[in-house]
């Protein structure tokens, strides 16, 4: 192409431009090489490169600057890529804006391919009021629109709008696909519409949707999640293929049911099968089976193998699982000693886990130690006050009782009341 100065030609030009940045055997450095010798590069160059940038998002922004400063204008191929790399960046929201006003000022706003960029550039920013603006701005819909903002709705826990947006979609004509399908189905076991759920399970046979891996497992999560969980197991097992959200979904399931000798057997033959390795998740699932059961030596033994078995560093959850399972079983002095000895720094919720062991079992020396270090954490955290006066009370030590007490009135201290949410 060099000696036939066929390089100089722009269709030709850009199908290797495209060639060496986008296909698998690529290579974007000499694609960059190449996009640098072309004269007045147009469009569809540009964009091949903001595309092909997606993995370094800083530089796709850099990019679509100098494509202002030389004066070419963006069209609608353009900014989905733009705001794929704006995506991308842990702080997406300002260069999401800043994409935004330029959409609206080459009058792009309207375009559906444009607006799912926005809808979920802003979703991933945790910013569903502007997500919404511009899921309502379009008037003519497509369902790759409609999922995306739904999808929105469920990664940022708001369940109930995207299962309302869910049956105006249907209302409107749509007809759902797997992707829609699996976040309003993670929407029902959020929210507990098992009816829903079941619905849309009953649309899916009718319909004969192919139940893959995502599908199935959404299906079992939303099963267990509601309480259904024979029928979240009668599924599990029909499923061919399974990945580990699936094994996690019916194993956890069946821990929280306190179904702890399936939530165990279905661990053991998760191991022997070999095909799908535990991870972090499953751990969580399994050692909150063994604390249902107080399983003590199960639980040591599991959470001994998550670091020499499988290289897995436990988190602050399976520390707490630990912790909640020895205290349950009044082993308070190893759980304070495993707190202590963690290489992370141990929250309020590990410690309320002690402190409540401690109130079971009536260790006040424990409980005493434990609630100086709640305190740390959270100065004004005056419950924990009211919880080891009660313990005083309950061992007979009156003395610490009109102590703790007065010292309370003095300070003018006060537990923050307790609530509940009732759903209706």
């Amino acid at each position: 192409m060099i000696v036939s100065s066929l390089i100089n030609e722009h269709f030709a030009a850009s199908r290797l431009l495209s060639s060496f940045a986008l296909s698998p055997f690529g290579n974007l450095t000499h694609a960059s090489t190449i996009f640098s010798s072309i004269h007045r590069p147009n469009s569809f160059m540009w964009n091949t490169l903001i595309r092909a940038q997606q993995k370094q998002p800083i530089n796709a922004l850099s990019l679509y600057i100098s494509m202002r400063r030389h004066c070419v204008l963006p069209g609608k191929h353009t900014f989905p890529f733009l705001l794929k790399a704006c995506s991308s960046l842990s702080q997406p929201l300002l260069p999401c804006k800043q994409v935004h006003a330029h959409v609206v000022k080459f009058g792009l706003h309207l375009d559906c391919h444009v607006g799912n960029g926005l809808v979920r550039c802003y979703s991933v920013s945790d910013d569903l009021i502007d997500a919404r603006y511009v899921f309502d701005e379009i008037p003519n819909r497509n369902l790759s629109l409609w999922t995306t903002m739904i999808c929105g709705y469920a990664q940022n826990f708001c369940y109930n709008e995207a299962l309302g947006l869910f049956e105006r979609m249907v209302v409107d004509g749509f007809e759902p696909n797997g992707a829609t399908l699996a976040s309003v189905l993670s929407a029902c076991a959020r929210s507990g519409c098992l009816e829903l759920g079941e619905r849309i399970h009953e649309f899916m046979r009718v319909k004969r949707v192919e139940v893959g891996v995502i599908l199935g497992t959404a299906l079992v999560y939303m099963y267990a999640k509601n309480g259904a969980i024979l029928m979240a197991r009668k599924l599990f097992d029909e499923m061919p293929e399974k990945n580990v959200v699936t094994w996690n979904a019916i194993i956890c399931g069946l821990a929280s049911h306190g179904l702890v000798d399936d939530a165990l057997s279905l661990f053991e033959s998760m191991k022997k099968d070999g095909i799908v390795v535990p991870n972090d998740v499953t751990f969580i699932g399994v050692l909150s089976a063994c604390c249902h059961a107080g399983l003590i030596d199960v639980g040591r033994e599991v959470f001994c193998s998550m670091k020499v078995v499988y290289g897995i560093e436990p988190k602050i959850e399976h520390y707490g699982c630990i912790v909640d399972l020895l205290g349950r079983g009044g082993k308070l002095l190893e759980a304070e000693e495993l707190i202590k000895g963690m290489p992370l720094k141990p929250d309020v919720v590990i410690l309320g886990a002690l402190l409540a062991a401690c109130k079971n079992n009536g260790h006040t020396e424990v409980a005493e130690r434990v609630v100086k270090e709640i305190l740390t954490l959270e100065p004004h955290n005056h419950g924990v006050h009211v919880s080891l006066s009660n313990m005083y009370a309950e061992a007979g030590q009156w003395q610490e009782v009109l102590r703790l007490r007065k010292m309370m009135k003095e300070e003018k201290l006060k537990k923050a009341p307790g609530w509940s949410l009732v759903a209706t």
